[in-house]
């Protein structure tokens, strides 16, 4: 009998006790909406930012790594980093008030962006497909884009909405070549 007593316990205690919870949660009709989706993806540290006399130097390091790989996928690889890292800049230089600087960004980080799905095309012609991790990747990181160049029409002067538009088409037309892939 009692070890009856503790198993009508124990049941009602691991099974019957969550369930009830559960249903009570249920009932309870309570939603948490988030009023803003922010695109789950990190972008890289922006290393030196433009407004830096250093700057000179990487921007030739970028150059000779840029034309030391040769390989298709590792070359798409690298512009996608050197796209994150423009538009992590953008921001960061947004946030100075270098507005020009800011811009000009962004922009050089929507046109490396635009020179990836040629890249990733001409690689599967030749049989060397990319892995569909990398082009989700790919998906994310021009969503976490269009975000950014969000923002930064809303931290920027209202005179750079033409130019801010503008990226924002480059970004819609990296959306729209990703699609073929």
């Amino acid at each position: 009998m009692k070890i009856l007593s503790r198993f009508i316990i124990v049941f009602f205690i691991i099974i019957a006790m969550p369930a009830v919870g559960y249903f009570v949660m249920e009932s309870s009709g309570q939603t948490v909406d988030t009023p803003d989706e922010k695109v789950v993806y990190n972008l890289p540290y922006p290393g030196i930012l433009s407004d830096n006399p250093l700057y000179l130097i990487k921007i030739v390091r970028d150059r000779i790594t840029e034309f030391l790989t040769r390989e298709a996928l590792k070359k798409a690889q690298l512009y996608l980093l050197y796209s994150d890292k423009r538009i992590a800049m953008a921001i960061t230089l947004a946030h100075k008030g270098k507005t020009r600087q800011a811009i000009d960004a962004a922009s050089k980080g929507e046109k490396y962006f635009l020179k990836i799905p040629p890249i990733l095309k001409e690689a599967k012609k030749q049989g060397n497909s990319p892995p569909s991790s990398f082009v989700e990747t790919l998906k994310l990181s021009n969503a976490k884009h269009k975000e950014v160049v969000a923002e930064l029409l809303k931290i920027l002067p209202t005179g750079s909405t033409d130019e801010l538009n503008q990226v924002n088409a480059l970004n819609e037309q990296a959306r729209r070549d990703l699609e073929g892939l």
